[in-house]
């Protein structure tokens, strides 16, 4: 029997959970991705316990695959040092079975790559329609030739030209109002244990340890949209090079980077959720289907989410069931993902603007709240975002 054929259109982090999940089931799969090679740079990524487990149940170890670190801490700070609020690793691993980790996001990528076939990844290969008119799609790209495929997962990026095309009607991306740097430095003497977040009148600044003795650094402020400086390296000293240590060392080793290795991205979220997450056989997932602010560490989480349990809902790739069987998967997918998405999406936008109070007054009582609530009740509000992963019945 012929195998089904999907072609999964983005070899990110979404695009290629999704490949490996449908080639597990016995699809044939085809990733096309518009960059001419797997990036090799670039910064890192935190996978929260509902990631990994979306990972464990298609077979993938992120931690042995990519490496990783765990933190023995996690929590909030102000901009003078002080603590908000802090949770113990070892609390949060009894809490949800497994603790979050980091990796570097170039690892990830490798190591989810290394899962497929070879001949599965088609690098340069951007793709610049897909025609599903006769109810078997057509997908063209750049390089040629045409492929016909059952099945085209889309998971093109925030700037999707597939959700674009395919739902005109849609309003599109939004600004959250904050623009964002991120890297990855070497500070292995820092010897820093905890993953933080520093808090300020409108800016924030990010640690978090990687496994090999690196810090992905992250940091955010409200800045209208476009704004750039002509030094990321020099604008970053100057907006935080007074904050509490480990902060001014750490900006210090961002100096000795070339300014290409400090990535500046503003900020967008979608505007509006999509009216579903399928359009004939087109699936959308990750930052094409809902993308959100970064501010819960989700945005990779439930892509990655998304992407297991589309390929769970999806007949196997060499059933004998109906033609009818993918366009019903897809609908059941869109239920099953829709509204949780969403909800992450705007609590994400709920808790940025938390952290963009520029207001001194709303700072201080920002900040008086966050202190006041005790950690194991602000641990239990992640309880739907790290148990809510759950593969449909």
């Amino acid at each position: 029997m012929t195998k089904r054929h999907a072609v999964v259109v983005g070899a990110g982090i979404g695009g290629l959970t999704a490949a490996i999940a449908l080639h597990r089931r016995g699809w044939h799969v085809t990733v096309c991705e518009r960059a001419p090679e797997p990036p090799t740079t670039g910064a890192g990524i935190g996978l929260a316990p509902n990631a990994l487990r979306a990972l464990d149940a298609i077979g993938v170890d992120a931690a042995h695959a990519a490496g990783s670190a765990v933190p023995t801490t996690m929590g909030l700070r102000r901009s003078a040092g002080q603590w908000l609020t802090r949770t113990e690793t070892a609390e949060m691993a009894a809490r949800y079975g497994m603790p979050p980790i980091a990796v570097p996001r170039p690892a990830l990528t490798a190591a989810l790559a290394a899962a497929l076939p070879p001949e599965a990844l088609r690098y340069g290969a951007a793709v610049t329609a897909v025609d599903d008119a006769e109810g078997r799609p057509t997908i063209r790209t750049e390089a040629g030739p045409d492929l016909a495929a059952d099945l085209v997962v889309a998971a093109d990026g925030i700037h999707s030209p597939l959700r674009r095309a395919h739902f005109p009607a849609h309003p599109g991306l939004h600004y959250i109002g904050e623009t964002a740097w991120r890297t990855i430095v070497d500070a292995p003497d820092l010897r820093i244990p905890a993953m933080s977040e520093t808090w300020g009148r409108g800016e924030r600044f990010g640690v978090t340890p990687l496994s090999d003795g690196r810090f992905y650094l992250y940091a955010t402020a409200v800045v209208p949209a476009g704004a750039r400086s002509a030094d990321p390296r020099a604008e970053l000293r100057r907006r935080f090079g007074s904050w509490h240590d480990p902060i001014p060392a750490l900006l210090e080793r961002v100096g000795r980077l070339d300014p290409a290795d400090v990535l500046r991205n503003d900020l967008y979220d979608l505007a509006a959720p999509l009216p579903r997450l399928h359009h004939g056989r087109i699936a959308w997932l990750g930052d094409a289907a809902h993308a959100m602010a970064p501010n819960l560490g989700q945005g990779g989480c439930q892509a990655i989410e998304d992407a297991v349990v589309l390929a769970h809902l999806l007949p196997a790739g060499d059933s004998g069931d109906g033609p009818d069987s993918i366009p019903a998967a897809l609908a059941a997918y869109t239920a099953a993902r829709r509204d949780r998405t969403d909800a992450v999406r705007v609590r994400a936008r709920r808790v940025g603007r938390l952290g963009a109070l520029r207001n001194p007054l709303a700072v201080a009582a920002r900040d008086l709240a966050v202190r006041a609530t005790p950690a194991r009740l602000a641990l239990r509000g992640m309880d739907d975002l790290f148990n809510g992963f759950r593969l449909p019945g």
